[in-house]
Formats: structure tokens, sequence, C-alpha cells
């Protein structure tokens, strides 16, 4: 289906802690801004823009001399409050979407409901403390503060795998793939919301 609008988010938020500036196309060519001072979060915002097929801007200056959990939640914050203003219209959208990936040894699989509603679960860990310079805890952190900000439910499992920087990236392009499946324009429910309530 052709798409005849932009579909756009994008969010200012500035607190104590982080300033963020956040957008997300759904529409467009896989490209990432991803400016957050944490070398492999922006490594996993690359990956999530280019296997979406999104635009996406994360450029933010947090407090990283205490750590990088502002940074990551609040960036999670700030692309969710975009996606949900970029889905605001849901008329027309497949609005589940499922994907599983593997990346060499590790499985990690995702599934999404752009309902309106948030809810999140995460089955999986990771074996050390940080993958680069990123927490390892702050993966499921970022998806929590995605999912609830965007209005979505997200289910992530890391099935299995042995090497974290791989469990950690096949979890981000299955995200990544579940959301572009969710999102795409169906010819048949142009202008239909696909819900028997008749509303998202």
């Amino acid at each position: 289906m052709e798409v005849t609008k932009v579909r756009r988010g994008s969010v200012f938020r500035k607190t104590k802690e982080t300033e963020i500036q956040a957008s997300v196309v759904l529409d467009g060519e896989g490209k990432a801004e991803a400016e957050t001072g944490v070398g492999f979060f922006d490594h996993m915002l690359a990956a999530l823009a280019a296997h979406g097929g999104f635009d996406i801007e994360a450029r933010c200056v947090g407090d990283l001399h205490v750590d990088c959990h502002h940074t990551v939640e609040d960036v999670g914050i700030a692309l969710g409050t975009a996606f949900a203003e970029a889905t605001a219209d849901k008329s027309g959208i497949a609005r589940y979407g499922g994907f599983t990936v593997p990346m060499d040894e590790a499985l990690a699989s995702c599934h999404v409901d752009l309902c309106g509603r948030a809810a999140f679960v995460f089955n999986g860990g990771f074996d050390a403390p940080t993958i680069g310079a990123m927490d390892s805890q702050m993966v499921k952190e970022f998806f929590k503060a995605f999912a609830m900000n965007a209005k979505l439910a997200l289910h992530v499992n890391i099935h299995y795998g042995e090497n974290d920087h791989h469990k950690c990236e096949a979890a981000f392009k299955a995200f990544a793939h579940a959301l572009k499946a969710a999102v795409r324009l169906e010819a048949a429910g142009e202008g239909r919301t696909l819900s028997t309530k008749g509303v998202l």
C-alpha cells in the first residue's frame, strides 16, 4: 500500500539527568542518527533503524559520569513517546508483529501488539555485567521504557546464546522486524481499525 503521508513522531525531553532530542519516521530509509555517548547502545539503535526500515534520531546528553542508566532508560522513554505519536492513527495497520532472529549461536524473538495499552514481558538474561559500555541490565529497561511510553504490548524472549553481544543484538533486530510488521499498512484495512471494538 502506498504511503500518502509521513508517519512521524518527535519529542524533546529535558530533565536534571538527561537532555534528549528523539524522532521516529516509520516509513523511512533505515537510517539512524544515534549519539547517546554509549557506543554499544548507539549500535543497537542503528540495528533497530536498519532492520525496521525506520529513520531514528536519538541525541542525548546524559549523566554518564554516574552510569548509563538514565541515558538508556530516558532514550527509551523518548523514542517510545515519538513512536506513539507516529502511530497515533492506527487505521489500516497490521497491528500485530512477531519475529525470531538467529545471531550466530544466539536466538531471540519478539512479539508486539499496537493496542494502545502498555504491557511488557521479558525473558532472558546476560552473563556479563556490561556489553561494551552499556550495563547489561539496561537492555530490559530500554525495552520496558519504550513499551510503556509507546503504549504497546511487547514480549521479548532471548531463548539461548553464549555471547551477550549476540543475544542482545538478536533481541533488537527481532524487535525491529516485529515493529515493522505491526506498522505495515494493509490495503484491505485502509480506514479501518483492526479491532472488534472499532477503536484502539
